[in-house]
């Protein structure tokens, strides 16, 4: 039985849809992405999810209970960081745990969390004066301190320096190393490659996709890209002709050619026997970026 189930969701502000029709299903101890443009409905189904907001219409199921029928029951066993989360500036560390410690019937040990998470030493700093990266610490400690099943994370790296934002992923991971399952709302693509073991893509209010990273670069079927600069004069049709080749590009003096298969051996041969030398040759596999561009855009079809 899948520990957060979506069906059918249906959410609107006035004239605004920001959900039409959203489903999917979440197993237990998998990292779990949402990702989607701005404005696509990521948070608000995510709200859904904790019992913040009420849908519209379709259910929720989270732990097999209604969130909103069930709310005191769903958040002893949901930990949650929100998008936008937020201390009194002069608040200690270890207050901050001890107060949220006393929210659940059976918390964990918080003076644990400090150790395991890093915050030790800032035990009676001030959270006006915590960089970045240890707020992030303390946030996840703070949604860890219940003992949750599930951890919902929504954009907990926005505004990281890259190394805060290497040093927060290695602590996802040890979320899910706890057998915690997390939902992560996300707008990195790398974040996602990294941690998801599977994505749901949300676009204009619904869903496009649900696989893993790998499987949804190969569904839109994005292959590679060569990016090099001929040394004699070469024409686009015969490029475009080549087995696998699916665009040619220009750019200046520079060849774009994407396509699947060997892509690399096919050109770099048809090249060869016209005696062109492809200088400057890099090779570009297809990302999750690639992907998320392609199921996002406005002439692609929506399907789950």
């Amino acid at each position: 039985m899948p520990v957060i189930e979506a069906t059918h969701v249906r959410k609107q502000y006035g004239d605004h849809v920001a959900l039409k029709d959203v489903s999917f299903a979440v197993e237990r101890g998998e990292v779990f992405g949402i990702l989607g443009p701005n404005g696509a409905g990521k948070t608000t189904i995510v709200e859904c999810i904790e019992g913040l907001r009420k849908p519209d219409g379709g259910s929720v199921s989270v732990l097999g209970h209604d969130p909103q029928r069930d709310r005191a029951l769903v958040r002893q066993k949901v930990g949650i960081q929100l998008q936008e989360s937020a201390l009194p500036d002069n608040m200690k560390v270890w207050e901050a745990l001890d107060l949220y410690s006393s929210f659940y019937d059976d918390p964990a040990d918080w003076r644990q969390l400090l150790d395991e998470w890093g915050l030790a030493e800032k035990r009676n700093a001030r959270f006006g004066k915590l960089s970045g990266g240890q707020k992030q610490r303390l946030f996840i400690a703070l949604a860890l301190v219940g003992k949750p099943e599930i951890a919902v994370l929504d954009e907990l790296t926005t505004g990281l320096d890259p190394q805060a934002r290497q040093e927060t992923w290695s602590l996802i991971e040890g979320i899910k190393d706890k057998g915690v399952t997390v939902l992560l709302v996300t707008h990195f693509m790398e974040e996602a490659e990294r941690l998801c073991d599977r994505v749901a893509v949300i676009a204009r209010g619904s869903v496009a996709a649900v696989d893993t990273p790998e499987g949804l670069v190969a569904r839109v079927g994005a292959g590679q890209r060569l990016q090099f600069k001929p040394s004699a004069p070469v024409e686009d049709a015969f490029l475009a002709g080549l087995t696998g080749v699916t665009a040619v590009r220009r750019t200046d003096d520079v060849v774009e050619v994407s396509g699947d298969g060997d892509l690399l051996q096919v050109v770099t041969s048809a090249l060869a026997r016209r005696d062109v030398i492809p200088r400057d040759l890099s090779v570009e596999s297809a990302s999750l970026e690639d992907a998320f561009v392609a199921l996002t855009s406005d002439s692609q079809r929506v399907t789950t």
